[in-house]
Formats: structure tokens, sequence, C-alpha cells
């Protein structure tokens, strides 16, 4: 029998919550972290709105060294890790260090960072671009910068696939555990709201234009014209299962299930690969629709896409036949830490027994979901889904389960 792979810690930052139990709770409450962009001036933006990180302070957290040589997303995803080696209760310097791995998804990389010295180079000079521009930029600077952090130098990598790379890091993580690798810190923390990161998320096409907080991203409702980005994501620790129990660890969940597809080209007349991810994610947990109590939805916010979605959801389930939730409605889409943080909420939802809300959204028939909204749906969830659509093509599901 494959050993399970389980989540042993959290470390969150997200618009509505830094930490944990401040997220969840938020999430709870169904209060939103979207808001006027403040990192910079937006005003000459046809999209002004983002879910901000509130209150983080870096110098609060972090060694001065560390400031000159990382992005905020960077800086996010360290303080994040060392949350959840602490709720893990891990102390990397105790473990062998090429028994302990990170692995992380980046959609972007250390934009902000990459503006400020492209603006450097064009204003003052070459001379006056920092060198650490080298890597502060790069999709993989979160899983070296952590792995230099704690001493950890077993397989670390770095996935890159939008939305759905948070998704496929805890799968690469699962199956680098699986091969013998004791600990992997996984999931990911993006960050881009700055005028060069707002501009290139522009050009998809995908943000909404509404100024109104509340009415700006609602996915599957019938006003729906796009989504609001953030900032933020997830930090997870996982295990192998047999090692995490002999160590008596608090254990969330298990990872249970992982599947993958790419959508053909537009043209091509063949139909989306979402379905086919989900039902392969259902067959790797050894699971069928009927034992999942929840889907956190990839909730695109775009007509299009929630109708390949919701058309996904209701061929695997049947109509309204499985509950459906989308607590993104609080924290905007995140890139790769949305689903990340979607997985965390997910081990929430199954430890306290409850489906957080979608807020703001009012459900279009069309659809044929139920939808969670308006308050928390009590319930006894012991297997949730977790869907994430990349940019591209992407698709991912993984099924998180209770450990027995």
């Amino acid at each position: 029998m494959t050993t399970p792979v389980v989540v042993t810690g959290l470390g969150i930052a997200a618009p509505n919550g830094l930490g944990t139990k401040d997220f969840w709770a938020a999430t709870l409450r169904g209060e939103s972290g979207i808001g006027p962009v403040t990192r910079f001036v937006p005003d000459q933006y046809p999209a002004r709105l983002a879910g901000e990180v509130p209150g983080f302070v870096a110098e609060d957290h972090l060694p001065g060294r560390l400031l000159p040589q990382t992005d905020r997303m960077t800086r996010l995803a360290l303080v994040a890790a060392d949350w959840a080696l602490e709720d893990a209760e891990v102390t990397p310097s105790e473990l062998n260090a090429y028994d302990m791995g990170v692995i992380t998804a980046s959609s972007s990389g250390g934009f902000e960072f990459g503006q400020n010295e492209l603006q450097k180079l064009w204003s003052k000079g070459g001379q006056y671009v920092s060198a650490y521009q080298s890597f502060a930029w790069f999709y993989a600077v979160n899983t070296g910068q952590i792995s230099i952090r704690n001493g950890m130098k077993g397989p670390s990598g770095v996935l890159v696939s939008d939305q759905a790379g948070g998704l496929d890091a805890l799968a690469q993580a699962r199956r680098q555990i699986r091969k013998g690798t004791r600990l992997i810190v996984s999931g990911a923390i993006d960050a881009s709201i700055c005028p060069w990161g707002w501009v290139a998320q522009l050009a998809a096409e995908r943000l909404s234009r509404q100024d109104d907080p509340d009415r700006a991203y609602v996915p599957f409702d019938a006003l729906a014209d796009g989504h609001v980005p953030g900032e933020g994501g997830a930090i997870l620790v996982l295990e192998d299962g047999a090692t995490a129990r002999a160590r008596g660890a608090r254990i969330y969940g298990e990872i249970a299930g992982y599947g993958a597809t790419f959508d053909p080209r537009p043209d091509s007349g063949r139909p989306p690969g979402l379905r086919q991810a989900i039902r392969a994610a259902l067959a790797d947990a050894g699971a069928e629709p009927g034992d999942i109590d929840v889907v956190f939805a990839d909730a695109a916010g775009v007509p299009a896409l929630d109708r390949v979605e919701a058309d996904a959801l209701t061929e695997v389930f049947g109509p309204r036949g499985v509950a459906v939730t989308a607590p993104k409605t609080m924290t905007g889409r995140l890139y790769s830490g949305a689903a990340p943080l979607d997985v965390a909420a997910a081990l929430l939802a199954i430890q306290d027994g409850v489906v957080p809300p979608t807020t703001n959204v009012r459900p279009a028939e069309e659809y044929r979901l139920d939808l969670v909204t308006g308050a928390p749906r009590t319930a006894a969830v012991r297997t949730a889904l977790v869907v994430a659509r990349g940019y591209g093509g992407f698709n991912s599901a993984v099924v998180v389960r209770a450990a027995d």
C-alpha cells in the first residue's frame, strides 16, 4: 500500500487575514480583503481593485540582510514557511538536511523587484542595478530562499503553470515524499501588485473593471465580468504519514489524489480537459463522486470559463450534486498562491465541519451548481476536491481527506 502523504503545518498570508487563525476567522465571517489598490496609484488603469495582504511588515519577521535581496512575494513566502514549520512543530536544524526539500509554484516571479531594478537601469544606468536582480525576480526564488533559510538540501523545485501550479507543486511534493524524502515544504505565494505586473495582468483581458469591491469578482453570477487579482497564498508542510504519526504530529489531512490535464487548442473541436483532471484526481484517491463533500472551485469569474467549470462539475457530480464554494471571492485570485490557500481552507473545513461561503455572488440558475453563499454551511466534511486552472490551458485537481 502506498504510504499516505499528510499535511502537518499551515502558513497563510491572505488579503483577508495574516496567519491561519485570522484568515480562517475572517473567511467564516465572510470578510473580504478586496479594495482599492494602495501599493501604487491605479487611477490611470481600467482595473483598480485588488486583494492586498494587510499589516505585513517584513522587518518584524526577517533579518535585515534578507530585505535588499528579496521581493515582497519572497518575504511573504519566507514568513509563511516559518509559520508552517512552527505549526508542524518541526525544527529543521534537528533533521537531516537531505531529508527535507522545498517545492513551490510561481506565476510571475518577483515582478516588483524587477520593475524597480529596470527603472534604475533606464533612468540611472546599469551600475545602479542590484546584483540581486539576477535571482530576486526568478520563478524559483521562493524555493531557493526557503531552502537556504532552513538548511533544506533534499529534492526541490518550482512549478510554473499559473493558478494550477499551486496544486502541481503539492503533487510533486507528494511524489518526492513517496520516493523517500521525509518532509517537503510546499505551496505558493504570489505578489505582483505593481505597475509592471498590473499591465501584464491586464493584457490577459480577464480583470474586472468594476469599482465596487462587493460586485467586482462574482463567479457563477449573471453579472460576472472578470476577476480581481490578489497577493498571498499558503505554504504547507507535507510529511510521510507514518513518520508524522510516529512523532505525534497533529495531522490536518491527507493529500489523497491528483490529476492534471491540458486543454486542446481552441479551434481543435475537442472538449476542455477539466473534467478529465477531476476524474483523474478521484481515481488517484480511490474515490467516487459521491465521496466528495465539497468542491473548492477555480471560479474564474469570466462567463465562458465559469461555464466550462460548471459543466465539468455537473458532468461528474450531477446538477447541484455536491456543495461548491469559492472563498477566493474574499481574496481575489492569487495566481499560484490561490490553490494552496484553497487546500488549506479545505483542510480547515474538514477540521471544523463547515463549508466557508462564496460571498457577494447571486448564483445564476443556468450553471446548476449548489453554490454555498451568504453564510458558512455546517456539514460533515471528510473529503474535498480543489480545482485550479491556469492561463493558457492548465487544469489541475487535488483530493484532500481527513486522516484516519
